[in-house]
């Protein structure tokens, strides 16, 4: 990345939702070389909507619409487990890295901490 772009490196769910947007980025491109294009769009809108909506989040107008954002990135994640698991499960598919499955857990195990947390703190989620 270059040295002008802004993300906070120390923010890790912003961190680890765009590393894994480049993950998925080149699986998809696996993908289509396989000529497999139509489950590589729907991974390459589901996977790459999770950092979306993460950075939205860092710039929304309450807490309830950061809570909100959040929430609409972990059901994007639950829906990129699905797209890649059926791409394990296809034998005429390559075989998504096992390092896609591993990152994709920490973002949902960050992502659910971060919403715990904010009802805990009284957050009623949109």
């Amino acid at each position: 990345m270059k040295s002008s772009d802004s993300m906070p490196a120390d923010n890790p769910i912003v961190r680890i939702s765009f590393d894994f947007a480049l993950q998925t980025l080149a699986y998809v491109q696996e993908l289509e070389q396989v000529r497999r294009f139509v489950i590589a769009q729907q991974l390459l809108r589901s996977g790459t909507s999770i950092g979306a909506n993460v950075r939205e989040a860092q710039h929304a107008e309450s807490r309830a619409d950061f809570v909100h954002k959040c929430k609409v990135a972990a059901k994007e994640a639950a829906e990129t487990e699905y797209w890649l698991l059926l791409c394990k499960h296809t034998p005429s598919y390559p075989e998504p890295p096992a390092e896609l499955f591993a990152t994709l857990l920490d973002i949902q195990r960050l992502l659910s901490r971060i919403i715990s947390s904010s009802k805990a703190n009284g957050i009623t989620p949109s």
